[in-house]
Protein backbone atom coordinates (compact mmCIF):
# COMPACT_ATOMS: atom_id res chain seq x y z
CA UNK A 1 0.00 0.00 0.00
CA UNK A 2 1.32 3.10 -0.90
CA UNK A 3 2.16 5.94 1.99
CA UNK A 4 2.60 9.56 2.62
CA UNK A 5 6.12 10.48 1.68
CA UNK A 6 8.11 13.34 3.01
CA UNK A 7 7.29 16.20 0.27
CA UNK A 8 3.51 15.67 1.25
CA UNK A 9 3.52 17.05 4.92
CA UNK A 10 2.38 19.69 3.93
CA UNK A 11 -0.87 17.73 2.59
CA UNK A 12 -1.42 15.82 5.61
CA UNK A 13 -1.85 18.64 7.75
CA UNK A 14 -3.86 19.83 5.12
CA UNK A 15 -6.28 16.95 5.20
CA UNK A 16 -6.43 16.86 8.43
CA UNK A 17 -7.73 20.20 9.10
CA UNK A 18 -10.48 19.39 6.63
CA UNK A 19 -11.34 16.99 8.87
CA UNK A 20 -11.53 18.31 11.60
CA UNK A 21 -12.25 22.08 11.22
CA UNK A 22 -14.85 23.28 12.93
CA UNK A 23 -18.08 24.84 11.10
CA UNK A 24 -15.58 28.58 10.59
CA UNK A 25 -13.27 26.95 8.57
CA UNK A 26 -15.22 26.31 5.47
CA UNK A 27 -13.72 26.75 2.08
CA UNK A 28 -11.84 24.60 0.61
CA UNK A 29 -8.26 25.85 -0.80
CA UNK A 30 -8.87 26.81 -4.98
CA UNK A 31 -6.20 24.52 -6.10
CA UNK A 32 -7.60 21.55 -3.94
CA UNK A 33 -10.74 19.91 -5.35
CA UNK A 34 -12.71 17.66 -2.31
CA UNK A 35 -15.11 14.59 -3.16
CA UNK A 36 -17.35 13.07 -0.94
CA UNK A 37 -18.17 9.68 -1.69
CA UNK A 38 -17.77 6.21 -0.96
CA UNK A 39 -14.88 4.15 -1.77
CA UNK A 40 -16.19 0.98 -0.22
CA UNK A 41 -15.80 -0.82 -3.43
CA UNK A 42 -12.93 0.72 -4.91
CA UNK A 43 -11.05 -2.98 -4.24
CA UNK A 44 -8.45 -2.23 -6.62
CA UNK A 45 -7.06 0.25 -8.65
CA UNK A 46 -5.29 -1.65 -11.42
CA UNK A 47 -6.95 -0.49 -14.85
CA UNK A 48 -7.09 -3.99 -16.34
CA UNK A 49 -9.03 -5.37 -13.43
CA UNK A 50 -11.35 -2.74 -11.27
CA UNK A 51 -14.54 -2.22 -12.79
CA UNK A 52 -16.03 -0.59 -9.91
CA UNK A 53 -18.03 3.21 -10.45
CA UNK A 54 -16.16 4.94 -7.86
CA UNK A 55 -12.39 3.24 -8.88
CA UNK A 56 -13.33 4.30 -12.46
CA UNK A 57 -13.30 8.03 -11.50
CA UNK A 58 -9.40 7.54 -10.14
CA UNK A 59 -8.41 5.47 -13.11
CA UNK A 60 -9.81 8.16 -15.55
CA UNK A 61 -7.62 10.88 -14.15
CA UNK A 62 -4.44 8.75 -13.49
CA UNK A 63 -4.18 7.19 -17.01
CA UNK A 64 -5.09 7.77 -20.51
CA UNK A 65 -6.68 5.81 -23.24
CA UNK A 66 -6.84 6.06 -27.15
CA UNK A 67 -9.85 7.94 -27.10
CA UNK A 68 -12.44 8.76 -24.84
CA UNK A 69 -16.41 9.30 -25.26
CA UNK A 70 -17.01 13.07 -24.39
CA UNK A 71 -19.80 13.55 -21.81
CA UNK A 72 -20.45 17.25 -22.61
CA UNK A 73 -20.76 16.53 -26.69
CA UNK A 74 -23.49 14.09 -26.89
CA UNK A 75 -20.62 11.15 -26.05
CA UNK A 76 -18.93 11.62 -29.09
CA UNK A 77 -15.71 9.52 -29.26
CA UNK A 78 -12.80 12.16 -29.39
CA UNK A 79 -8.88 11.51 -28.99
CA UNK A 80 -6.77 11.02 -26.49
CA UNK A 81 -3.59 9.54 -26.61
CA UNK A 82 -4.44 8.78 -30.44
CA UNK A 83 -4.41 12.23 -32.03
CA UNK A 84 -5.75 10.53 -35.22
CA UNK A 85 -7.35 7.20 -36.52
CA UNK A 86 -8.11 5.63 -39.52
CA UNK A 87 -11.20 3.04 -40.12
CA UNK A 88 -11.07 0.23 -42.97
CA UNK A 89 -12.79 -2.99 -43.94
CA UNK A 90 -10.58 -4.68 -41.63
CA UNK A 91 -9.38 -2.55 -38.73
CA UNK A 92 -8.74 0.75 -36.77
CA UNK A 93 -5.20 2.06 -36.98
CA UNK A 94 -4.31 4.54 -34.63
CA UNK A 95 -1.36 7.49 -34.80
CA UNK A 96 0.18 8.68 -31.17
CA UNK A 97 0.51 11.71 -29.74
CA UNK A 98 3.71 12.90 -28.37
CA UNK A 99 3.38 12.08 -24.39
CA UNK A 100 5.04 10.59 -21.35
CA UNK A 101 4.33 8.52 -18.51
CA UNK A 102 4.13 9.89 -15.09
CA UNK A 103 7.63 7.60 -14.84
CA UNK A 104 9.10 9.86 -17.68
CA UNK A 105 9.27 6.80 -20.25
CA UNK A 106 7.77 7.28 -23.89
CA UNK A 107 4.29 6.36 -24.59
CA UNK A 108 4.53 3.81 -27.62
CA UNK A 109 1.69 1.99 -29.59
CA UNK A 110 3.89 -1.07 -27.89
CA UNK A 111 1.73 -0.03 -24.51
CA UNK A 112 -1.09 -0.02 -26.06
CA UNK A 113 -0.62 -3.64 -27.15
CA UNK A 114 0.94 -4.55 -23.89
CA UNK A 115 -2.29 -3.23 -22.09
CA UNK A 116 -4.62 -4.74 -24.46
CA UNK A 117 -3.16 -8.08 -24.36
CA UNK A 118 -2.68 -7.52 -20.62
CA UNK A 119 -6.58 -7.09 -20.20
CA UNK A 120 -6.79 -10.56 -22.20
CA UNK A 121 -4.67 -12.44 -20.39
CA UNK A 122 -5.55 -11.27 -16.83
CA UNK A 123 -8.91 -12.80 -17.79
CA UNK A 124 -10.91 -10.99 -15.23
CA UNK A 125 -14.28 -9.70 -15.60
CA UNK A 126 -12.85 -6.58 -17.12
CA UNK A 127 -12.50 -8.22 -20.10
CA UNK A 128 -16.67 -9.25 -20.78
CA UNK A 129 -16.95 -6.30 -23.42
CA UNK A 130 -14.22 -7.38 -25.42
CA UNK A 131 -15.52 -11.20 -25.36
CA UNK A 132 -18.02 -10.20 -26.42
CA UNK A 133 -16.54 -8.64 -29.27
CA UNK A 134 -15.14 -11.73 -30.61
CA UNK A 135 -11.62 -11.03 -28.15
CA UNK A 136 -9.74 -13.63 -26.47
CA UNK A 137 -7.01 -14.35 -24.71
CA UNK A 138 -6.46 -16.70 -27.05
CA UNK A 139 -6.43 -14.67 -30.42
CA UNK A 140 -5.71 -10.83 -28.73
CA UNK A 141 -2.05 -11.17 -29.66
CA UNK A 142 -2.90 -11.48 -33.24
CA UNK A 143 -5.29 -8.84 -33.31
CA UNK A 144 -3.09 -6.14 -31.98
CA UNK A 145 -0.11 -5.11 -33.59
CA UNK A 146 2.82 -1.94 -33.34
CA UNK A 147 3.14 -0.47 -36.85
CA UNK A 148 5.97 1.21 -35.89
CA UNK A 149 6.64 3.49 -32.38
CA UNK A 150 3.85 5.94 -33.16
CA UNK A 151 1.05 3.70 -35.08
CA UNK A 152 -1.35 1.25 -33.38
CA UNK A 153 -3.65 -0.94 -35.02
CA UNK A 154 -6.10 -3.60 -33.91
CA UNK A 155 -8.12 -5.89 -36.55
CA UNK A 156 -11.35 -6.35 -36.32
CA UNK A 157 -13.41 -10.02 -35.04
CA UNK A 158 -16.37 -11.01 -37.26
CA UNK A 159 -18.71 -9.87 -34.08
CA UNK A 160 -18.29 -6.44 -34.03
CA UNK A 161 -18.67 -2.94 -36.16
CA UNK A 162 -16.22 0.20 -35.80
CA UNK A 163 -18.33 2.21 -33.68
CA UNK A 164 -18.55 -1.06 -31.05
CA UNK A 165 -14.85 -0.75 -31.14
CA UNK A 166 -14.10 2.72 -30.49
CA UNK A 167 -16.23 2.60 -27.63
CA UNK A 168 -14.48 -0.45 -26.04
CA UNK A 169 -11.42 1.74 -26.85
CA UNK A 170 -12.80 4.39 -24.75
CA UNK A 171 -13.95 2.55 -21.67
CA UNK A 172 -11.75 2.36 -18.02
CA UNK A 173 -10.71 -1.07 -18.74
CA UNK A 174 -8.75 0.05 -22.01
CA UNK A 175 -6.47 2.47 -20.47
CA UNK A 176 -2.64 2.41 -21.60
CA UNK A 177 -0.32 1.22 -18.50
CA UNK A 178 3.62 2.02 -18.70
CA UNK A 179 4.77 -1.48 -19.69
CA UNK A 180 8.54 -0.55 -19.00
CA UNK A 181 7.31 0.48 -15.42
CA UNK A 182 4.88 -2.33 -14.82
CA UNK A 183 7.09 -5.02 -16.11
CA UNK A 184 9.69 -4.33 -13.37
CA UNK A 185 6.48 -5.60 -11.17
CA UNK A 186 5.52 -9.03 -12.74
CA UNK A 187 5.39 -11.71 -9.47
CA UNK A 188 4.52 -14.74 -10.60
CA UNK A 189 3.30 -14.37 -13.94
CA UNK A 190 0.60 -11.70 -12.99
CA UNK A 191 1.29 -8.76 -15.02
CA UNK A 192 1.94 -6.71 -12.69
CA UNK A 193 -1.01 -7.42 -10.85
CA UNK A 194 0.00 -6.99 -7.26
CA UNK A 195 1.50 -4.03 -7.85
CA UNK A 196 -1.21 -2.04 -10.02
CA UNK A 197 -3.44 -2.88 -7.54
CA UNK A 198 -2.10 -0.29 -5.17
CA UNK A 199 -0.03 1.89 -7.47
CA UNK A 200 -0.81 3.87 -10.73
CA UNK A 201 1.54 3.68 -14.14
CA UNK A 202 -0.04 6.24 -16.87
CA UNK A 203 0.14 9.43 -18.34
CA UNK A 204 -3.40 11.24 -16.75
CA UNK A 205 -3.14 14.23 -15.44
CA UNK A 206 -2.97 13.20 -11.93
CA UNK A 207 -0.60 10.19 -10.24
CA UNK A 208 -1.75 8.25 -6.79
CA UNK A 209 -0.46 9.60 -3.91
CA UNK A 210 -1.71 7.87 -1.01
CA UNK A 211 -4.77 5.28 -1.45
CA UNK A 212 -6.34 3.82 2.46
CA UNK A 213 -9.04 2.06 1.50
CA UNK A 214 -12.58 3.24 3.21
CA UNK A 215 -10.47 5.94 3.81
CA UNK A 216 -9.12 8.30 1.55
CA UNK A 217 -7.49 8.72 -2.46
CA UNK A 218 -5.40 11.41 -2.59
CA UNK A 219 -4.43 12.58 -6.39
CA UNK A 220 -1.46 15.06 -7.21
CA UNK A 221 -0.82 16.55 -10.35
CA UNK A 222 1.20 14.16 -13.56
CA UNK A 223 3.89 16.86 -14.11
CA UNK A 224 4.97 14.78 -16.94
CA UNK A 225 1.49 14.89 -18.26
CA UNK A 226 1.15 16.04 -22.02
CA UNK A 227 -1.81 18.29 -22.06
CA UNK A 228 -2.55 21.40 -20.25
CA UNK A 229 -1.19 21.78 -16.53
CA UNK A 230 -4.25 21.27 -14.68
CA UNK A 231 -5.51 24.10 -12.26
CA UNK A 232 -6.27 21.76 -9.43
CA UNK A 233 -3.32 20.85 -8.29
CA UNK A 234 -4.72 18.08 -5.49
CA UNK A 235 -7.81 15.80 -5.35
CA UNK A 236 -9.01 14.27 -2.44
CA UNK A 237 -11.79 11.42 -2.90
CA UNK A 238 -12.91 11.43 1.13
CA UNK A 239 -14.94 8.10 2.00
CA UNK A 240 -17.81 9.71 3.30
CA UNK A 241 -20.65 6.70 3.11
CA UNK A 242 -22.94 8.53 5.63
CA UNK A 243 -25.29 10.65 3.50
CA UNK A 244 -26.34 12.89 6.42
CA UNK A 245 -23.21 13.26 6.87
CA UNK A 246 -21.77 14.13 3.14
CA UNK A 247 -24.57 16.82 3.15
CA UNK A 248 -23.96 18.52 6.34
CA UNK A 249 -19.95 18.81 4.89
CA UNK A 250 -20.91 20.42 1.71
CA UNK A 251 -23.22 22.56 3.07
CA UNK A 252 -20.09 23.80 5.35
CA UNK A 253 -17.70 23.94 2.59
CA UNK A 254 -15.62 20.69 4.04
CA UNK A 255 -15.87 19.31 0.82
CA UNK A 256 -17.04 20.58 -3.05
CA UNK A 257 -18.60 17.64 -4.09
CA UNK A 258 -21.07 15.01 -3.12
CA UNK A 259 -21.83 11.71 -5.38
CA UNK A 260 -23.58 9.28 -2.92
CA UNK A 261 -26.27 11.11 -0.79
CA UNK A 262 -29.68 9.08 -0.66
CA UNK A 263 -31.93 10.63 -2.55
CA UNK A 264 -34.01 12.82 0.16
CA UNK A 265 -30.64 14.71 0.62
CA UNK A 266 -30.27 15.56 -2.73
CA UNK A 267 -33.44 16.89 -2.70
CA UNK A 268 -32.00 19.49 -0.54
CA UNK A 269 -29.99 21.10 -2.72
CA UNK A 270 -32.85 21.69 -5.28
CA UNK A 271 -33.17 25.12 -5.72
CA UNK A 272 -30.56 26.08 -3.04
CA UNK A 273 -27.97 28.78 -4.00
CA UNK A 274 -24.83 27.80 -4.13
CA UNK A 275 -24.77 24.39 -5.69
CA UNK A 276 -25.91 22.61 -8.79
CA UNK A 277 -27.29 19.30 -9.05
CA UNK A 278 -25.32 16.67 -12.17
CA UNK A 279 -27.96 14.45 -13.04
CA UNK A 280 -26.10 11.99 -15.06
CA UNK A 281 -28.01 9.39 -17.59
CA UNK A 282 -25.71 6.16 -16.89
CA UNK A 283 -27.30 3.97 -19.47
CA UNK A 284 -27.39 1.16 -16.61
CA UNK A 285 -29.99 -0.47 -14.46
CA UNK A 286 -30.73 -1.13 -11.19
CA UNK A 287 -31.19 -4.64 -11.54
CA UNK A 288 -32.74 -7.88 -9.68
CA UNK A 289 -30.49 -11.09 -10.23
CA UNK A 290 -32.41 -14.14 -9.52
CA UNK A 291 -30.22 -17.55 -9.62
CA UNK A 292 -31.96 -19.68 -11.97
CA UNK A 293 -29.60 -22.03 -11.49
CA UNK A 294 -31.28 -22.71 -8.09
CA UNK A 295 -35.34 -23.98 -7.26
CA UNK A 296 -37.60 -22.71 -7.13
CA UNK A 297 -36.09 -19.19 -9.46
CA UNK A 298 -35.39 -21.80 -12.75
CA UNK A 299 -38.92 -21.51 -12.94
CA UNK A 300 -39.90 -18.74 -15.60
CA UNK A 301 -43.45 -18.55 -13.94
CA UNK A 302 -41.65 -17.72 -10.45
CA UNK A 303 -39.77 -15.22 -11.94
CA UNK A 304 -43.02 -13.65 -13.58
CA UNK A 305 -44.55 -13.56 -10.33
CA UNK A 306 -41.77 -12.00 -8.23
CA UNK A 307 -41.70 -9.35 -11.80
CA UNK A 308 -45.53 -8.69 -11.03
CA UNK A 309 -44.59 -8.50 -7.17
CA UNK A 310 -42.30 -5.25 -6.85
CA UNK A 311 -43.50 -2.06 -6.29
CA UNK A 312 -41.72 -0.53 -9.18
CA UNK A 313 -43.72 2.90 -8.85
CA UNK A 314 -43.50 2.98 -5.10
CA UNK A 315 -39.88 2.57 -5.09
CA UNK A 316 -38.84 5.27 -7.58
CA UNK A 317 -41.18 7.46 -6.12
CA UNK A 318 -40.02 7.31 -2.38
CA UNK A 319 -36.77 5.27 -2.71
CA UNK A 320 -34.97 6.74 -5.61
CA UNK A 321 -36.25 10.12 -6.69
CA UNK A 322 -33.54 11.36 -8.91
CA UNK A 323 -31.50 7.65 -8.57
CA UNK A 324 -34.05 6.45 -11.19
CA UNK A 325 -36.56 5.58 -13.14
CA UNK A 326 -39.08 2.94 -13.99
CA UNK A 327 -38.08 0.77 -16.48
CA UNK A 328 -37.99 -3.19 -17.17
CA UNK A 329 -36.78 -3.14 -20.71
CA UNK A 330 -32.69 -3.26 -21.06
CA UNK A 331 -33.01 -0.44 -23.05
CA UNK A 332 -33.63 3.06 -21.79
CA UNK A 333 -36.68 4.33 -22.85
CA UNK A 334 -34.91 7.74 -24.74
CA UNK A 335 -32.81 5.73 -26.90
CA UNK A 336 -33.04 4.37 -30.54
CA UNK A 337 -34.53 0.85 -30.60
CA UNK A 338 -36.57 0.97 -27.08
CA UNK A 339 -40.00 -0.89 -27.29
CA UNK A 340 -42.42 -0.41 -24.78
CA UNK A 341 -42.39 -1.50 -21.08
CA UNK A 342 -44.46 -4.78 -20.49
CA UNK A 343 -46.99 -4.28 -18.09
CA UNK A 344 -45.05 -5.56 -14.79
CA UNK A 345 -45.91 -3.58 -12.07
CA UNK A 346 -47.42 -4.57 -8.34
CA UNK A 347 -50.47 -6.59 -9.13
CA UNK A 348 -50.09 -9.30 -6.23
CA UNK A 349 -53.18 -11.34 -6.80
CA UNK A 350 -51.91 -11.85 -10.32
CA UNK A 351 -48.49 -13.11 -8.86
CA UNK A 352 -49.93 -15.09 -5.95
CA UNK A 353 -51.87 -17.13 -9.16
CA UNK A 354 -48.51 -17.56 -10.81
CA UNK A 355 -47.07 -19.11 -8.01
CA UNK A 356 -49.76 -21.42 -7.31
CA UNK A 357 -49.52 -22.30 -11.31
CA UNK A 358 -45.54 -22.85 -10.85
CA UNK A 359 -46.30 -25.20 -7.55
CA UNK A 360 -46.19 -22.69 -4.83
CA UNK A 361 -49.48 -21.65 -4.01
CA UNK A 362 -47.87 -21.26 0.31
CA UNK A 363 -45.17 -19.43 -1.29
CA UNK A 364 -41.07 -20.04 -0.29
CA UNK A 365 -38.28 -18.57 1.35
CA UNK A 366 -35.36 -16.59 -0.35
CA UNK A 367 -32.53 -14.36 0.98
CA UNK A 368 -31.74 -11.18 -0.81
CA UNK A 369 -28.07 -10.16 -0.81
CA UNK A 370 -27.11 -6.22 -1.32
CA UNK A 371 -24.11 -4.02 -1.14
CA UNK A 372 -24.63 -1.47 2.34
CA UNK A 373 -24.86 1.55 -0.06
CA UNK A 374 -27.16 3.71 -1.52
CA UNK A 375 -29.92 3.51 -2.32
CA UNK A 376 -29.82 -0.09 -2.55
CA UNK A 377 -30.58 -1.16 1.06
CA UNK A 378 -33.94 0.59 0.72
CA UNK A 379 -34.97 -1.26 -2.30
CA UNK A 380 -34.24 -4.13 -0.80
CA UNK A 381 -36.12 -3.17 2.45
CA UNK A 382 -39.30 -2.44 -0.34
CA UNK A 383 -38.28 -5.29 -2.07
CA UNK A 384 -38.69 -7.55 1.20
CA UNK A 385 -42.39 -5.65 1.69
CA UNK A 386 -43.52 -5.94 -1.91
CA UNK A 387 -42.75 -9.74 -2.27
CA UNK A 388 -44.22 -10.70 1.34
CA UNK A 389 -47.40 -9.83 -0.04
CA UNK A 390 -47.29 -12.39 -2.25
CA UNK A 391 -46.14 -14.98 -0.43
CA UNK A 392 -42.25 -15.20 -0.52
CA UNK A 393 -40.59 -14.14 2.36
CA UNK A 394 -37.42 -12.36 2.12
CA UNK A 395 -34.45 -12.07 4.44
CA UNK A 396 -31.91 -9.26 3.56
CA UNK A 397 -28.40 -9.85 4.19
CA UNK A 398 -25.67 -6.70 3.51
CA UNK A 399 -22.16 -6.91 2.88
CA UNK A 400 -19.37 -4.88 1.78
CA UNK A 401 -18.46 -4.48 -1.93
CA UNK A 402 -15.75 -7.50 -2.06
CA UNK A 403 -18.43 -9.89 -0.18
CA UNK A 404 -21.42 -9.15 -2.08
CA UNK A 405 -19.52 -8.98 -5.67
CA UNK A 406 -17.76 -12.49 -4.57
CA UNK A 407 -20.72 -13.62 -3.71
CA UNK A 408 -22.64 -12.85 -7.11
CA UNK A 409 -19.49 -14.18 -9.87
CA UNK A 410 -19.64 -17.31 -7.22
CA UNK A 411 -23.35 -17.76 -8.04
CA UNK A 412 -23.91 -18.05 -4.75
CA UNK A 413 -27.05 -16.01 -3.81
CA UNK A 414 -30.98 -16.84 -4.22
CA UNK A 415 -31.51 -12.88 -4.77
CA UNK A 416 -28.88 -9.74 -5.51
CA UNK A 417 -29.50 -6.21 -6.52
CA UNK A 418 -26.54 -5.16 -8.81
CA UNK A 419 -26.50 -2.25 -11.07
CA UNK A 420 -25.39 -2.09 -14.71
CA UNK A 421 -24.17 0.40 -16.93
CA UNK A 422 -23.49 0.85 -20.42
CA UNK A 423 -20.23 0.85 -22.18
CA UNK A 424 -21.72 2.83 -25.45
CA UNK A 425 -24.83 5.34 -25.57
CA UNK A 426 -26.81 2.89 -27.80
CA UNK A 427 -29.17 -0.20 -27.02
CA UNK A 428 -26.51 -2.52 -28.34
CA UNK A 429 -24.29 -0.99 -25.70
CA UNK A 430 -26.98 -1.40 -22.82
CA UNK A 431 -28.55 -4.77 -24.55
CA UNK A 432 -24.88 -6.69 -23.76
CA UNK A 433 -24.90 -7.11 -19.86
CA UNK A 434 -28.55 -8.99 -20.26
CA UNK A 435 -28.79 -10.79 -23.79
CA UNK A 436 -24.85 -12.39 -23.82
CA UNK A 437 -24.24 -15.80 -22.12
CA UNK A 438 -22.13 -17.75 -24.86
CA UNK A 439 -21.69 -20.55 -22.15
CA UNK A 440 -23.95 -21.05 -19.13
CA UNK A 441 -21.98 -24.47 -17.77
CA UNK A 442 -20.56 -23.83 -14.57
CA UNK A 443 -17.15 -25.02 -15.93
CA UNK A 444 -17.07 -22.19 -18.22
CA UNK A 445 -16.79 -20.18 -15.00
CA UNK A 446 -16.96 -16.88 -16.63
CA UNK A 447 -17.74 -14.81 -13.91
CA UNK A 448 -17.49 -11.73 -15.48
CA UNK A 449 -20.59 -12.01 -17.40
CA UNK A 450 -23.69 -10.44 -15.59
CA UNK A 451 -25.89 -13.01 -17.21
CA UNK A 452 -24.15 -16.29 -16.07
CA UNK A 453 -23.78 -15.08 -12.56
CA UNK A 454 -27.67 -15.62 -12.61
CA UNK A 455 -27.10 -19.04 -14.06
CA UNK A 456 -29.87 -17.89 -16.77
CA UNK A 457 -29.36 -19.87 -20.02
CA UNK A 458 -30.24 -17.87 -23.23
CA UNK A 459 -28.89 -19.56 -26.49
CA UNK A 460 -31.25 -17.85 -28.83
CA UNK A 461 -30.77 -14.31 -27.06
CA UNK A 462 -27.20 -14.81 -27.17
CA UNK A 463 -27.19 -15.86 -30.59
CA UNK A 464 -29.44 -12.45 -31.93
CA UNK A 465 -27.17 -10.93 -29.99
CA UNK A 466 -24.37 -11.41 -31.66
CA UNK A 467 -25.93 -11.36 -35.29
CA UNK A 468 -26.78 -7.84 -33.59
CA UNK A 469 -23.37 -6.66 -33.07
CA UNK A 470 -22.19 -7.99 -36.36
CA UNK A 471 -24.90 -6.15 -38.73
CA UNK A 472 -23.32 -3.15 -39.97
CA UNK A 473 -26.48 -2.27 -41.56
CA UNK A 474 -28.55 0.25 -39.26
CA UNK A 475 -31.78 -1.15 -40.26
CA UNK A 476 -31.32 -4.70 -40.19
CA UNK A 477 -29.29 -4.29 -37.04
CA UNK A 478 -32.42 -2.08 -35.22
CA UNK A 479 -34.63 -5.07 -36.26
CA UNK A 480 -32.70 -7.52 -34.43
CA UNK A 481 -32.43 -5.20 -31.82
CA UNK A 482 -36.66 -5.05 -31.31
CA UNK A 483 -36.00 -8.80 -31.55
CA UNK A 484 -33.69 -9.26 -28.65
CA UNK A 485 -35.87 -7.60 -26.40
CA UNK A 486 -38.92 -8.66 -27.25
CA UNK A 487 -37.28 -12.37 -26.88
CA UNK A 488 -35.75 -10.82 -22.81
CA UNK A 489 -39.08 -10.04 -22.08
CA UNK A 490 -41.09 -12.96 -22.90
CA UNK A 491 -38.25 -15.21 -21.27
CA UNK A 492 -39.21 -13.81 -17.91
CA UNK A 493 -35.41 -12.42 -17.37
CA UNK A 494 -33.58 -13.85 -14.19
CA UNK A 495 -31.59 -10.72 -14.52
CA UNK A 496 -34.76 -8.57 -13.97
CA UNK A 497 -34.45 -4.64 -15.01
CA UNK A 498 -36.50 -2.77 -12.69
CA UNK A 499 -34.82 0.83 -12.74
CA UNK A 500 -33.11 2.99 -15.24
CA UNK A 501 -30.30 4.41 -13.51
CA UNK A 502 -29.16 7.80 -12.68
CA UNK A 503 -26.09 9.44 -10.76
CA UNK A 504 -26.82 12.39 -9.05
CA UNK A 505 -24.47 14.60 -8.05
CA UNK A 506 -24.35 17.57 -5.62
CA UNK A 507 -21.39 20.02 -6.84
CA UNK A 508 -20.37 23.26 -4.89
CA UNK A 509 -20.98 26.59 -7.40
CA UNK A 510 -17.41 27.57 -6.72
CA UNK A 511 -16.35 24.55 -8.83
CA UNK A 512 -16.41 25.53 -12.66
CA UNK A 513 -15.92 22.73 -15.54
CA UNK A 514 -17.29 19.45 -13.44
CA UNK A 515 -19.24 17.25 -15.75
CA UNK A 516 -20.22 13.94 -15.20
CA UNK A 517 -19.55 10.93 -17.03
CA UNK A 518 -21.85 7.98 -18.03
CA UNK A 519 -19.08 5.82 -16.94
CA UNK A 520 -17.97 7.32 -14.35
CA UNK A 521 -14.69 8.34 -16.18
CA UNK A 522 -14.80 11.83 -15.20
CA UNK A 523 -11.96 13.94 -15.91
CA UNK A 524 -11.03 17.15 -13.69
CA UNK A 525 -8.07 18.39 -15.24
CA UNK A 526 -10.29 21.15 -16.98
CA UNK A 527 -12.46 22.03 -13.88
CA UNK A 528 -11.40 25.07 -11.54
CA UNK A 529 -13.11 26.75 -9.05
CA UNK A 530 -13.88 30.43 -7.69
CA UNK A 531 -12.58 32.15 -4.67
CA UNK A 532 -15.09 31.59 -1.89
CA UNK A 533 -17.70 34.21 -0.58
Amino acid sequence: MKHFCSRLAAGVALAVMVATAPVAFAATPNDQLVIGTSLAQVLSLDPQQGTEVKTQEILANTYDRLVFSDQADGNTIKSQLAESWDIDDTGITFHLRDAKFASGNPVTANDVVFSLVRLMKLDQSSATNFKTAGYSADNIESMVSAVDEKTFRITFTDQVIPEALLYRLAMGVSSVVDSVEVQKHVNNGDYGNEWLRTNTAGSGPYVLRRWTPNDIVMLEVNDQFWGEAPAIRRVLMRHVPESQAARLMLERGDIDIANALTASDVRTFENKDGFVIDQVKTGGYYVLAMNAGKEPLSNPLVREAIAYGIDYKGIADTILGSYGRVRNVPVPEDWVGAIPNPDWSLQPERAKALLAEAGYPNGFSLTLKTISQTPRVDMATAIQASLAEIGITVSIQQGNGADIVAAHRARDFDLLIPQTGSFMPTALGSLDNFASNPDNSLEANNAGNFVWRSAWDIPELNALRVEANSERDDAKRLQLITQIQELFIEQKPAVLPMFERFEPIVVNARVQGYVGHPWSLTRVEGVSKTDAK
